[in-house]
């Protein structure tokens, strides 16, 4: 008896391709392991055997496997409708069993993976029917009749662990093999295929250039499904090398496509990896995932390169996330994260005035560099792109929003964060509500390059992840953590709108900069962050390098505190950020004990808003800003879609209420009038 061998179990309604993924499939994991195929038309009795079929492989095959003992079974005879010879099949490392039916609800309990490959009935008849011609084609009915009777008690398709779109055009079986990587089951045994993932060689090449980042994005990106642009959108006016112009340096362009591209979407404990056609649902909380495929330097930087971001993981963190860090579990509508995996992307370099291309070195990174070349060369060339410049008007009539909480509603809340500081139980309660709005016809990427226009801020961004679109022009630093363990949180409290009057526009700065009540929030906020960033840094490294600075934005001046630390050598990155999450400048302080007020105050799930957007880089850097100022665009489930622009403000036992709610109408300003909107009420 040698040891059970890892089973992987290839299943799916005749003529979905599952043969051809086995054994190419089998063809891949050869290479490091000893496989053995098994395919279930060899024992199926006859052209209405299915069931009787699945019992006989279960029973004959599968078993013995299952214990490591090698299997002795009876093949069919397909030309004279009789039972044939007898077979053995040895057990090996790793044994791939295919056919319909090889996940069925009886052979689950001893298979270690299981894979469902669909395809459209009318492209698997094509396929069956040119794969075995007028041998399949009087039984085509009768079969799937017999699939449709077993599938409609066997819930073998919510059971498999990786679900395949097969377009058969050959990359099923690479999708295949990199998510059987993200299941733990067979992980272990897929230790040589890991290892060669990770010994990942970075192609670059630096232009010269300095192309419109709208017109460059359209250009590469404009089709993509996933794609996320982060938009130092204010570079242009934060010139030299301030704390300011080095948060607008750079941004970021990519999407999921190519050999390494790969998305991510995680909802209430279950993360969701898609790889080309192939998707794959593990449970567990999203740190622990995000631990597992981050937080290792897996290539160095090209030389002369200044940037942190090395090609990984880009996206957003919501809220919701919170249930992980202390938090209580809120369920949302929108996803709690969504990442895409970039294996090229295009750094825009704003005080160099360069573009580096960056690929991970593939059969088609050259041609996706050629390509950028070429785009790079044509954005910086042409003129702005058209969408931006139509937008140069104020737009005649906006979505209608309406609020969460009307005025009263929300001055109550205010006097009902302030019983609970009065009562000890916080400190400053970040109380927020939510505007939202039926989207229309509307359209996000319009809209963002109109926002950016008007409301230009360092850490801007773009993600596209399917119908949800994220348009933020969000001002703040949640934590950026350096390749080198370096870390710096910049948290934002206290707020006063612009004047288009010079005089009134100085008077509201210094009104701000001389606020007790503001000073103290941020202070509450800073302590609450050296608190976060001390759990995993060199003791005695925690530092606050400037305190209640005023900085200035197209729409209203900010208080901004800058808090920097150093990550102890070998502490988790991702546990790291887990410490910190959700920003102290969203939830209050003391942060657990406020969530748990804030849940109870606010009537619904934040969802993206005050949670993070930003990238989880290849040589173990990170850099996150809040989602503040942001318009989320989300399907409403009936075929429609909604808008959403999340809203609030720090509240303290000094706070005015009438105040208050004027902070977070000038703080929705920014937004709403750029879409032509007023706020509610």
């Amino acid at each position: 008896m040698t040891p059970a061998p890892v089973i992987i179990a290839v299943d799916g309604r005749s003529g979905a391709g599952k043969t051809t993924l086995a054994v190419e499939l089998a063809a891949r994991l050869r290479q490091h392991h000893k496989v053995s195929l098994f395919h279930l038309e060899d024992i199926y009795p006859g052209w209405n055997g299915l069931m009787p079929g699945i019992e006989r492989y279960v029973a004959t095959v599968l078993a013995p496997l299952s214990d490591g003992v090698a299997a002795e079974w009876t093949s069919w005879d397909w030309e004279k409708h009789y039972d044939g010879g007898l077979n053995v099949t040895l057990p090996a490392e790793i044994v791939i069993v295919e056919g319909v039916g090889a996940a069925a609800d009886a052979a689950r309990p001893m298979l270690d993976a299981v894979v469902w490959v669909e395809a459209s009935g009318d492209e698997r008849r094509r396929r069956a029917l040119t794969r075995d011609g007028s041998t399949y084609e009087p039984y085509w009915d009768s079969w799937a009749a017999q699939e449709d009777e077993w599938l409609s008690t066997d819930q073998v398709i919510s059971a498999a662990d990786i679900h395949v779109k097969n377009l058969a055009d050959g990359n099923a079986p690479d999708d295949v093999l990199r998510t059987l990587m993200y299941l733990p089951s067979v992980a272990s045994i897929l230790s040589p295929e890991l290892s060669a993932r990770r010994g990942l060689q970075l192609r670059s090449e630096r232009l010269e250039a300095a192309p419109d980042a709208a017109l460059l994005f359209e250009t590469l990106y404009g089709r993509s499904t996933n794609a996320v642009w982060l938009d130092s959108s204010n570079a242009s006016a934060v010139a030299g090398r301030s704390q300011a112009a080095a948060r607008s340096r750079f941004s970021i362009l990519a999407d999921d496509g190519g050999t390494f591209g790969q998305s991510v979407m995680h909802r209430s404990g279950a993360t969701q990896v898609t790889a080309g056609s192939a998707s794959v649902t593990t449970s567990g909380p999203f740190f622990r995932w995000l631990d597992s495929v981050w937080g290792r330097r897996a290539v160095r930087a090209p030389r002369g390169y200044d940037g942190q971001f090395t090609l990984g993981w880009l996206g957003y963190l919501g809220y919701e996330l919170k249930r992980e860090t202390g938090g209580n579990d809120v369920p949302a509508d929108t996803p709690d994260a969504a990442l895409l995996f970039a294996g090229r992307a295009v750094v825009m370099d704003h005080r160099e005035q360069t573009v580096w291309l960056l690929a991970l070195d593939a059969s088609d990174a050259g041609e996706w560099m050629r390509e950028a070349r070429t785009a790079v060369e044509a954005a910086a060339a042409g003129p702005v792109s058209s969408v931006a410049g139509s937008l140069s008007a104020e737009p005649a009539g906006g979505p209608e929003f309406v609020s969460r909480d009307s005025a009263t509603d929300y001055k109550r809340k205010i006097a009902d964060s302030q019983h609970e500081i009065s009562e000890g139980n916080s400190y400053e309660i970040c109380l927020t509500t939510t505007l939202e709005a039926a989207a229309g016809n509307l359209d996000p990427w319009s809209s963002y390059l109109a926002l950016r226009r008007r409301n230009p801020a360092p850490f801007a961004s773009y993600l596209r992840f399917g119908e949800l679109v994220v348009a933020s022009t969000s001002p703040e630093r949640f934590l950026r953590i350096l390749s080198d363990g370096g870390m710096r949180a910049e948290p934002i409290k206290g707020t006063r709108r612009r004047s288009s009057d010079a005089s009134e526009d100085v008077a509201l700065r210094q009104d701000l900069e001389t606020s007790l009540k503001d000073r103290a929030e941020n202070i509450m906020i800073v302590d609450l962050l050296r608190n976060d960033l001390s759990h995993f840094a060199i003791p005695g490294s925690v530092t606050v390098s400037r305190l209640c600075a005023i900085e200035s934005y197209a729409t209203v001046h900010q208080m901004v505190s800058t808090i920097d630390a150093h990550l102890r050598p070998g502490a988790p990155r991702a546990e790291a950020l887990a410490a910190a999450f959700p920003a102290g400048s969203m939830t209050g302080a003391p942060k657990i004990s406020t969530m748990d007020i804030l849940d109870q105050l606010e009537s619904g799930p934040r969802g993206i808003y005050s949670g993070a957007i930003g990238y989880f880089s290849l040589n173990a850097a990170t850099d996150l800003a809040v989602v503040i100022r942001t318009l989320v665009v989300n399907p409403d489930g009936a075929g429609g879609r909604t808008l959403s622009l999340g809203v609030g403000g720090a509240i303290t036992a000094d706070s005015v209420a009438d105040d208050e709610y004027e902070e977070i109408r000038t703080k929705a300003y920014g937004v709403l009038s750029t879409l032509g909107a007023d706020f509610p009420g």
